[in-house]
């Protein structure tokens, strides 16, 4: 008895040494892994592995199971740009290299008849600078025949809709009036009505979502930076403006489009959004982005707002500043996205807002400042300004020396009963 006892405690003894080596062995290989990898990276991993899946979480375009049933057996059309991705789970070090797949590729994979893809500005993938004429081709990847939807042709022609049984529109926008990806939506959704054709909208979300905010646009001034009367920055994704253009009846005649949305998941307008592949060439990062609407004002004026630079829609400034005010300066210079900017060549004096604190409205007090400021005051508005703003009035105030404070006390009334019909059309809180 003694004798067995002994054994099986020698037995257990070296089975417990084996164990405990075989979890050193483990725990070191483990250990030798991470002593490759700095604590940086391993952060940077763990933070790009989180918002990537925040990131899937939120975008329709990567609920496939849920709209593949909607195209089923049907000839495709897509109005799609270099935004329109789906994104896959990934470790990366860098968050430039998040991993994505095009929705058009995405869907030849799954064997989807896509037949047409249809641009907005800036073209399919994203590089034309701002007003730059996007001529039709094909897709050198795809072999897809493209239609611009901008210049003359802003609206899909009966022709250009024929082989098409369900239209989708997956773009991502701004929140910005004059963001003229909203105004191809509505002609979009038009012709679409007409030819009877249902569109399926992939919904993202509205980087400036919380924010409601500027003058509303008043009819004599529409425009195709401004087709509808919203304020400036209107707080709404594409699947709840597009339920806003139906439910208000703005299309031609009152028509209604027949609208299949995919909402987001997990999404709220309060939520901060970091945009990981840039709208349009000129809005390169989140802090162009915020100031997009506040800094755009300047489009209308002559005064730069970094086209031409590596800070588009972070700085602005012009020749006719006040350098003894404005101690930043720039030269403007072709690069992508700005092939003939304003001032080219030439050293304007200004502010750089890159590193400023995100802006939470309307900031009016730039080009308060910088009308205040000028040398050329004259010369300082164009007629572009008022198709930006939407009313002669912004001019008017800001010519009659009206304090941002007295210029917002104005919209009020107006942002009121907009904020109350937004309501009927949200998806989201």
């Amino acid at each position: 008895m003694m004798r067995l006892s002994m054994f099986k405690n020698t037995f257990f003894s070296i089975i417990i040494g084996i164990v405990l080596i075989m979890v050193s062995c483990g725990n070191f290989s483990k250990q030798e892994e991470d002593m490759g990898k700095t604590n940086v990276e391993n952060e940077v991993d763990k933070l790009n592995t989180e918002d990537l899946q925040k990131q899937n979480n939120l975008v329709s375009a990567n609920q496939t199971e849920a709209y593949l049933p909607y195209l089923k057996g049907k000839r495709v059309g897509i109005v799609a740009n270099q935004t329109t991705v789906i994104f896959k789970e990934s470790r990366t070090k860098s968050q430039e290299q998040r991993l994505y797949t095009h929705l058009v590729d995405s869907l030849i994979t799954l064997n989807v008849n896509v037949k047409k893809v249809y641009a907005p500005e800036h073209g399919f993938r994203g590089t034309a600078d701002a007003g730059e004429l996007i001529k039709d081709g094909l897709d050198t990847k795809t072999g897809l025949p493209i239609i611009s939807l901008y210049g003359d042709n802003k609206k899909p022609k009966p022709e250009q809709l024929q082989g098409i049984d369900v239209m989708i529109f997956d773009v991502q926008d701004v929140g910005a009036r004059f963001y003229t990806y909203i105004s191809s939506l509505h002609y979009v959704m038009e012709a679409c009505a007409e030819a009877k054709i249902p569109l399926l909208i992939l919904d993202r979300p509205n980087p400036n979502g919380s924010i409601i905010d500027g003058p509303i646009l008043e009819k004599e001034h529409q425009s195709f930076v401004g087709m509808h009367p919203i304020p400036v920055l209107h707080g709404m994704t594409i699947a709840e403006y597009a339920q806003m253009i139906n439910g208000e009846k703005w299309l031609k005649n009152g028509i209604q489009c027949e609208l299949m949305v995919i909402p987001m998941k997990n999404y709220t307008h309060d939520m901060a959004y970091s945009l990981p592949i840039k709208p349009s060439p000129n809005l390169p990062n989140d802090a162009s982005i915020n100031l997009y609407a506040s800094l755009c004002f300047f489009e209308g004026t002559n005064v730069s707002v970094g086209r031409g630079t590596s800070k588009q829609f972070q700085i602005f400034g012009s020749p006719f500043l006040d350098k003894n005010i404005y101690n930043f300066s720039f030269t403007p210079m072709p690069n992508e996205g700005a092939k003939s900017p304003m001032h080219q060549g030439k050293l304007c004096y200004g502010k750089d807002l890159s590193n400023t604190a995100n802006v939470k409205t309307l900031e009016l007090s730039y080009l308060i400042e910088a009308y205040k400021n000028t040398s050329d005051k004259s010369a300082f508005f164009n007629t572009f300004f008022t198709k930006l703003a939407g009313t002669k009035q912004l001019q008017k105030q800001i010519q009659q020396g009206l304090s941002e404070q007295e210029i917002k006390a104005s919209w009020k009334v107006g942002l009121d009963q907009f904020k109350t019909k937004r309501q009927s059309y949200l998806l989201y809180p």
